[in-house]
Parts: C-alpha cells; sequence; structure tokens
C-alpha cells in the first residue's frame, strides 16, 4: 500500500539521508504488512516535480517497489515534467528510470562527492502518446 508519510522521525532513521518539510515537499511510503519498508521523497512546484530521494529497505529492493512508488506519482499527479538526478555509476537506478521514461538531459560534474550525475527527466507528453 502506498500513502502519504506524515512523520518524518522514523524516515530519518531508515537511512543517511535526512528529510525536511517545507510547503513544496511531500513524502510517500510503501508499506506492506504495515511495515515501511520505502519511501519516496519529492517536490512539487506548480507543473514540476522533482524526485530528491528514493529508499528501499535492503531485503525489498528488487520487487518494483521503486518503480511503484515513482509510477503512483505518474499517474496521480498533471505535470510538465519529473526531475531527478542519479550517480553515473548506479546502473540499476538509471535502467530503472528510463523503464519509466526517463532520459539523460544533462552531466552534473562531481555532483556525488566527486563522481557525475546523471540530470534524468520524463515529461508528461511521453505517456499521452
Amino acid at each position: 500500500m502506498i500513502k502519504e508519510v506524515n512523520d518524518i522521525t522514523y524516515l530519518n532513521s531508515l537511512s543517511d539521508y535526512k528529510v525536511t518539510l517545507n510547503p513544496f515537499n511531500k513524502i510517500i511510503g510503501y508499506y506492506i504488512n504495515d511495515l515501511l519498508v520505502a519511501f519516496l521523497d519529492y517536490s512539487v512546484m506548480y507543473e514540476k516535480i522533482e524526485i530528491n530521494y528514493i529508499f528501499v529497505v535492503n531485503e525489498y529492493r528488487r520487487k518494483n517497489i521503486a518503480y511503484n512508488l515513482i509510477k503512483y506519482i505518474i499517474d496521480n499527479y498533471k505535470f510538465d515534467n519529473i526531475t531527478l538526478e542519479v550517480n553515473i555509476n548506479n546502473i540499476n537506478a538509471i535502467n530503472l528510470y528510463k523503464k519509466l521514461g526517463f532520459k539523460v538531459i544533462s552531466i552534473r560534474k562531481n555532483y556525488y562527492d566527486g563522481i557525475d550525475g546523471y540530470l534524468m527527466e520524463v515529461k508528461y507528453d511521453y505517456f499521452s502518446n
């Protein structure tokens, strides 16, 4: 089950990433038997969505959970585009994003502690064809 997460205390204990709340920020969680096993932190600014962070607990990875979280956003918002950054060495994540229609639109030099990052984007038009 996917639902909005309002209590960030537990989220901040799951990974090194620290969730912060602001008027544009939203967080959805993926629950299995009432246990939060993944979350997606994203920002909605007018018709643009930016995925800030996605996390899946190790034992639940490679079960389409991250795919379902991103697909939830795609299916529940009207947007011009969705963007995200990803480490160029994170091949599994890059392949997931490409499966969802994201394309590399730029390289961010040294974005991840000296390692380049891809800026990826999917446009709403991709889903209306």
